[in-house]
């Protein structure tokens, strides 16, 4: 088999891949990218991740607001959730992102974008297998942004009992009765919600001692209670011990039912639903990459080890996004590629070091994080002050009736600076990255107490929870 040859490869087309492409080309380099399958042209978070979810999310929350419009002084009959057609709409909006990253990568690459599985033969050779042939392809510079797929935990009777992820969930047509979620993370929480406010009934199992593990257990506790209130039943501290279908003698919309046996404490509980997601976190998709012969190394999880400026290994072979085991996030990737970039093409220095990453996990209302917990500040050994806001108190809040949740913040007591923010309040995704700002300019906290910000705005808290320091 002749080799092909380019000056670099991008295996995966996620965030850092596709937007590294066309930067490479415009580089003078000729370059060819290489994605598995069509329908994840653009990666993870445009077909199976973020865009799908959040799509779904916006039609939970439409059908929450009609069920309560009555507090609003606007009487309607009660939602009627047509899930083929929520689907549906899911499908049309990553149908024309796909279309729209075809079309950018296709521009840019032209026949360079290869439809196929990659997998190395040695540092600077990759086998592709596409539909029609085997190609073998050889490069100065790899770049793997392969990302994650639901990890799959081994319990017994699960293979066999059949099971959802948070992929498959997202192509159901039909309601369920009764959702079981096993995690109490960002997907499990996120779809509990998503599916308790189309009209099914859900119940969530955690192994750990609170939702959200890695908060600090008063905004776990607070997004718990919110979460309760809407009807959603919690089992936490639980291990799953056996998973068992059966088929039901009543009359339903599966016809057959799966059981979960649990131990909670010392007691032992089965628990019995029309269907049972599994949200216990990602695994990278590094098995088939063949990287023993690259000899690129991984951890014991399978992600890919890589130094501050995202370098394996192994000289002229980096790793982006998801698959090199940071935080899994696309505004991550995006970042990974910036680093690249001013480090390969435009004579930077930048690594990984030092930036400030936000999150926001979207339920109703929303929790976003920048920063320390108080608990990690507290770990850190700093001296700090705490303060806190109940989102009841935010003039904006009252008029959209969207008064739940809390505002808390860290600061560090010798320099004023902010050390993190957690906001569990509407928009709080949006927030969040008006605190971030500060803390980048590493200004003190009083910018935000002091700042003329509009009202009635979600933003104007921020004046409101910095004056209880």
């Amino acid at each position: 088999m002749n080799p092909e040859y380019y000056d670099d490869i991008i295996i995966g087309s996620g965030k850092a891949g596709k937007t590294l492409a066309p930067a490479l080309v415009a580089d003078g380099r000729k370059t060819a990218l290489v994605e598995r399958s069509l329908t994840m042209i653009g990666g993870g978070c445009i077909n199976i991740a973020c865009i799908p979810t959040k799509t779904m999310v916006a039609s939970a929350e439409v059908a929450n607001i009609v069920r309560n419009s009555v507090a609003y002084g606007v009487k309607a009959n009660a939602p009627i959730v047509d899930l083929a057609a929520v689907i549906g709409r899911k499908r049309s909006v990553v149908h024309s992102m796909r279309e729209m990253n075809l079309h950018n990568l296709e521009t840019a690459l032209g026949h360079e974008l290869i439809v196929g599985v990659g997998r190395f033969m040695s540092p600077k050779t990759i086998e592709v297998t596409t539909v029609d042939t085997t190609r073998l392809l050889t490069a100065e510079r790899f770049f793997i942004n392969t990302g994650t797929r639901p990890l799959i935990p081994s319990l017994p009777g699960l293979t066999e009992a059949g099971f959802l992820t948070s992929e498959s969930i997202m192509e159901l047509e039909q309601l369920p009765e009764h959702l079981i979620v096993l995690g109490s993370g960002y997907i499990g929480l996120e779809f509990a919600q998503m599916f308790q406010r189309f009209g099914s009934r859900v119940t969530v199992i955690g192994h750990s001692e609170q939702i959200l593990s890695n908060q600090d257990s008063d905004i776990a506790i607070a997004v718990q209670t919110l979460l309760e209130r809407e009807g959603i039943e919690f089992l936490l501290k639980a291990k799953v011990l056996r998973v068992v279908r059966k088929a039901s003698p009543l009359e339903n919309r599966t016809g057959n039912e799966t059981i979960l046996q649990i131990q909670v404490g010392d007691r032992s509980l089965s628990i019995q639903g029309s269907h049972l997601l599994v949200a216990v976190g990602r695994a990278p998709t590094t098995d088939s990459l063949n990287l023993a012969a690259a000899g690129v190394t991984t951890d014991a999880h399978g992600f890919i080890v890589v130094n501050e400026r995202l370098e394996t290994n192994i000289p002229g072979i980096w790793a982006l996004g998801d698959i090199n085991g940071g935080l899994q996030y696309t505004h991550v990737s995006l970042d990974d590629y910036r680093i690249v970039k001013a480090n390969l093409i435009d004579g930077g220095n930048r690594s990984t070091c030092e930036r400030l990453i936000p999150s926001c996990l979207f339920i109703d209302p929303e929790l976003a994080h920048v920063g320390l917990t108080e608990t990690e500040a507290q770990q850190q050994g700093y001296a700090i002050r705490v303060a806190k806001l109940d989102a009841s108190a935010i003039p904006r809040a009252k008029t959209l009736g969207k008064t739940d949740g809390l505002m808390k913040a860290i600061v560090d007591t010798e320099t004023g600076r902010i050390l993190g923010c957690s906001l569990l309040c509407h928009e709080a995704g949006e927030v969040i990255s008006t605190v971030q700002m500060v803390m980048q300019a590493q200004m003190p906290y009083t910018v935000l107490r002091d700042g003329v910000l509009t009202h009635p705005t979600m933003t104007e808290g921020l004046n409101m929870l910095f004056s209880k320091l």
